[in-house]
């Protein structure tokens, strides 16, 4: 049976805009990370998460060019999705992908060059059996590649009509500002900075962040609940059905005597407010004026409306933020670090 949105899909989520543009995003973000890959089609619960998104009033789509496993296959399964179910709401849909990240062997096949990215784009259309892309990100610093040249890549993006807005991600405040001021010469603006960020990975506040702001650029916050470290899920055993029992971009060094402390403490911290640890850290990211979406994964259509429910409850006192501060330490979970460390 064909997929029908719900007609009540833009009652409940308050959307933000997106630095100093015409676009506005909601709060939460769907992301193709994880458990929307695969060889042969998308996983059902995966279809299901995507029209439950929909339905709640969630419009972003967030993807990349390597998504899946294996590479290609989050955007080739996203692609058939568009075609049988979501073509009809085209217009209602901001879906974004990227490059810069390992994709297919050979010198060209990662990194920002104009060949890479251009390439990329092109790939990634075709899988998505899309026209255009919503926002095209270059997916990190790349050191050995003038930023001049992966400026020109965005440019062209535009230019070309195969992207409204372009990105970058993981660049450092730096190279943020030396990109956004590439882009302005080429007559194209930055429109969002999508950095990793969450209660135990806070590097975006020593300057990204302000950064973001003098220059009115959006920011999405990927990893806001820490790749599932920030769910609770680790604290008696590691579960089978895991990022580290996948064995995919989280260590098992990683949950700490230390980390499982600040959990259990955050955990009670949340519970006073009413709320879920996930809920928490998904509000106490959006706290921030500057902050324009949380970029969440989801294995579960439960798991998504779990984080979907943390709209419930925004507002945090002065008392409930030092109680917080506490415990919402630096645990070095920053896989993204090297890119922007330049």
């Amino acid at each position: 049976m064909p997929y029908k949105a719900s007609t009540k899909r833009y009652q409940k989520l308050t959307y933000r805009r997106c630095g100093n543009s015409g676009l506005l995003l909601p709060p939460i973000t769907l992301g193709l990370w994880h458990n929307f890959g695969g060889k042969k089609s998308m996983p059902n619960e995966s279809k299901k998460m995507l029209f439950r998104a929909f339905d709640r009033g969630v419009t972003h789509f967030d993807l990349a060019n390597n998504y899946g496993p294996p590479y290609g296959s989050a955007e080739t399964n996203f692609g058939q999705l568009m075609k049988s179910d979501l073509s009809k709401y085209r217009d209602e849909l901001i879906i974004s992908t990227k490059a810069g990240y390992d994709m297919w062997p050979g010198p060209y096949g990662e990194w920002g060059s104009k060949k890479y990215l251009t390439a990329s784009l092109d790939q990634s259309l075709k899988r998505m059996n899309l026209e255009y892309v919503d926002i095209f990100y270059s997916h990190r610093f790349d050191p050995l590649t003038p930023l001049e040249e992966t400026a020109d890549a965005l440019t062209h993006s535009i230019r070309s009509g195969k992207a409204l807005y372009v990105g970058i991600s993981s660049y450092s405040s730096k190279q943020t500002i030396k990109m956004n001021k590439l882009l302005k010469e080429r007559g194209v603006r930055c429109l969002i900075h999508q950095p990793s960020y969450s209660m135990i990975n806070r590097w975006v506040e020593k300057d990204l962040l302000s950064t973001l702001k003098k220059l009115e650029i959006g920011c999405i916050a990927f990893s806001p609940l820490a790749q599932g470290m920030l769910s609770g899920k680790y604290l008696k055993t590691i579960p089978k059905i895991s990022r580290i029992s996948d064995n995919s971009s989280l260590d098992k060094k990683m949950i700490t005597k230390n980390y499982l402390l600040k959990i259990k403490e955050l955990t009670k911290i949340a519970k006073k407010r009413g709320q879920s640890l996930p809920q928490m850290a998904l509000s106490w990211v959006l706290r921030h004026p500057t902050m324009t979406s949380a970029l969440i994964g989801a294995r579960t259509v439960k798991q998504l409306d779990e984080c979907l429910d943390s709209q419930k409850n925004m507002n945090f006192s002065s008392k409930e933020l030092r109680q917080i501060n506490k415990y919402a330490r630096e645990e070095n979970i920053n896989l993204w670090a090297k890119s922007s460390s330049n």
